[in-house]
């Protein structure tokens, strides 16, 4: 069990960074078992709100794709899934706007209120969001590759940060669904790594924090011994052009990639079974994780 002599020095090593972070955006795309499990789902939230109560701003983006493949399958309808995207219908895009910006959206807001922040939910619809364009999905194969088409499945093409930004200066918590809307009205289910990312850059975060359900990236998964800490996001594009990285890590390294891009100071990818490993990332000096970055080398937080 931890001792006052072991909290105390936590709390000291976390106030140059609660110091530096002060008025800064970071994103959170909060996913994976930090959504189920009940205790996970509480240290997210308990992170989020302390954040706030220290003088940063989080916004938070969400997933929900267990839930939106549990709904599915109690209508019938198998899901599919091609470079870490869900292969959408019509019908796929109403059920998923239904759990995302209906029941998921919704629980999280009210989750925050209950601990004390201040959270308003929402959708790609309102004020036109995120409005998104139709995507093919790009696969690799033998260092080639090919363009799939996987139904009404969205690529952002412009972010409203204006509402985004009202909510940050009267100090809310926005909680944003990831469904886009198309020029003519249409929804598109888009992938929650990629929103977070392309808001990241829209509202110039200092930080986008992806919650996964591995403890980073490896080059040779599950092999322990070939954690990687530190990506320079060149030799990311590279992992997954030749296959080393794939299936759902594919959107978060293809999300920190366009973020760092756009001018986000650092993204992380991170462990979200770890209680409060929000706050381990963030207010540590060896945080959790895997950090990919522009440089070479890690450069501190």
């Amino acid at each position: 069990m931890i001792d006052i002599a072991q909290k105390t020095a936590v709390l000291a090593e976390s106030l140059p960074y609660m110091q530096k972070f002060a008025g800064k955006t970071f994103v959170v795309k909060y996913g994976g078992n930090a959504m189920v499990n009940e205790e996970l789902k509480i240290s997210v939230i308990q992170d989020i709100v302390l954040m706030k109560c220290i003088g940063i701003n989080p916004i938070v983006v969400h997933g929900g794709g267990p839930e939106i493949t549990s709904m599915l399958t109690k209508m019938g309808k198998k899901s599919q899934f091609v470079a870490g995207l869900r292969v959408t219908d019509e019908e796929t895009a109403a059920v998923a706007e239904m759990v995302l910006a209906g029941k998921i959206n919704t629980e999280i807001v009210s989750l925050i209120n209950q601990y004390g922040g201040r959270a308003v939910g929402l959708n790609g619809k309102d004020s036109d969001l995120i409005v998104a364009k139709k995507t093919l999905a790009t696969v690799y194969e033998n260092g080639r590759s090919q363009e799939v088409d996987i139904g009404f499945v969205g690529d952002v093409m412009k972010i409203n940060a204006n509402i985004i930004n009202v909510l940050l200066a009267n100090n809310y918590i926005p909680v944003i669904a990831p469904t886009g809307v198309g020029l003519k009205g249409e929804t598109y289910n888009i992938n929650a790594d990629y929103i977070a990312g392309e808001i990241a850059v829209a509202v110039g975060a200092a930080k986008l924090v992806l919650l996964t359900d591995v403890e980073g990236i490896y080059r040779n998964y599950p092999d322990k011994d070939s954690f990687v800490s530190t990506l320079p996001f060149a030799e990311a594009q590279d992992m997954v052009k030749n296959g080393t990285i794939d299936g759902g890590m594919i959107p978060k390294v293809e999300s920190c990639v366009r973020a760092l891009a756009g001018g986000v100071e650092k993204t992380h990818i991170i462990d979200g079974r770890q209680p409060h490993s929000l706050l381990l990332e963030v207010f540590t000096a060896t945080g959790i994780g895997t950090e990919v970055i522009k440089e070479s080398k890690r450069s501190g937080k």
